[in-house]
């Protein structure tokens, strides 16, 4: 009898023990995972930042990947020269570490949301150190914005704003977007210049692709609706021989009209082209006195187009439609 009790009490013990054991390696279990949602909680914490058109997002996200979340400001399909912002906008730009604009007039709206955001919001120009084309026509604080100096400019700028259809000039963008991540997110350093690196390579080879393509058109010249490839057409060698709306909403006079057609005659143009963002009914009644196409050419992009939603995705379609007009 007293060897069967103690058998039982030896049996308890190890029960005993066994339970001790559970409860410490169920604590060590619960830290570990506390601490793991906890890391995972702390980078899941993307760095909000803002762009004002989609083209910039989209090589904010190449360049920031994982680590940061990229608000576009245009909406789809909406036209930079005629936006007006919604008095909301307010909340986005004072929850965002960094707002990447393009400058030269572009985002005429900016500066009361820059100045509300406060010191803590890094504004960044990517048209700065950009040899820009000047003009007096190409305004884009259009006939309803007053001409003012903004808090990213010390003196107001007019100047042909879109510099992201040169890919060349665009990896210069991409270095002003990798420094401000890194100086803003120094933990994730190392990640951001190497996203950098690859983007620009992937770059050079865009600019390569597009180089050698536009190498064999046989036509160079071009009329176009508004006066977005400049900056395209000075570095592949293609002149523009005029735009059909100077600045947005101006219609052309009839004796412009007379013009452009003459032109299109003079030297055989195939197509002229437009862009959806803008009501192109003036190019429509210009191809249709000259008997030529309205090919639309996008320099914005969308996250649902067809064609892709990346930067790269935009400059092989337009490529593609130049081609059609200009091979």
């Amino acid at each position: 009898m007293n060897f069967q009790n103690e058998i039982y009490r030896t049996h308890c013990q190890f029960f005993f023990v066994a339970i001790r054991m559970s409860r410490r390696t169920f604590f060590f279990i619960l830290c570990f995972l506390i601490v793991q949602f906890h890391s995972t909680a702390c980078m899941s914490e993307k760095l909000p930042v803002i762009a004002s058109i989609y083209p910039i997002a989209d090589m904010v996200r190449q360049v920031g990947g994982d680590y940061v979340d990229v608000t576009f400001v245009l909406p789809a399909g909406a036209s930079p020269h005629t936006f007006e912002p919604k008095p909301s906008l307010v909340r986005t730009f004072s929850s965002a570490r960094i707002f990447f604009m393009i400058g030269a007039g572009l985002e005429f709206w900016a500066d009361k949301f820059v100045k509300l955001a406060g010191s803590e919001l890094m504004t960044v120009v990517l048209s700065q150190g950009v040899d820009l084309i000047k003009t007096t026509e190409h305004n884009h604080e259009n006939h309803h914005h007053k001409k003012e100096t903004t808090v990213s400019e010390n003196k107001p700028i007019i100047a042909n704003p879109h510099i992201w259809l040169d890919p060349v000039i665009a990896k210069s963008m991409v270095n002003k977007i990798t420094d401000a991540l890194c100086e803003v997110d120094q933990q994730n350093v190392s990640y951001y210049k190497q996203r950098s690196l690859d983007y620009l390579q992937a770059l050079d080879k865009l600019h390569q692709m597009i180089q050698g393509t536009v190498s064999n058109f046989k036509m160079k010249k071009y009329i176009a609706f508004h006066a977005s490839w400049d900056y395209f057409a000075r570095r592949y060698g293609l002149e523009s021989l005029g735009v059909i709306e100077a600045a947005p909403g101006r219609n052309p006079t009839p004796l412009q009209i007379k013009t452009i057609v003459a032109m299109i005659n003079k030297y055989h143009i195939r197509a002229v082209f437009a862009e959806p963002q803008l009501n192109y009914r003036a190019a429509e009644v210009i191809a249709r006195e000259a008997d030529v196409k309205v090919l639309l050419l996008d320099p914005m992009g969308n996250p649902k187009q067809k064609y892709g939603n990346t930067y790269m995705d935009l400059m092989k379609h337009n490529l593609n439609i130049l081609k059609e007009a200009m091979k």
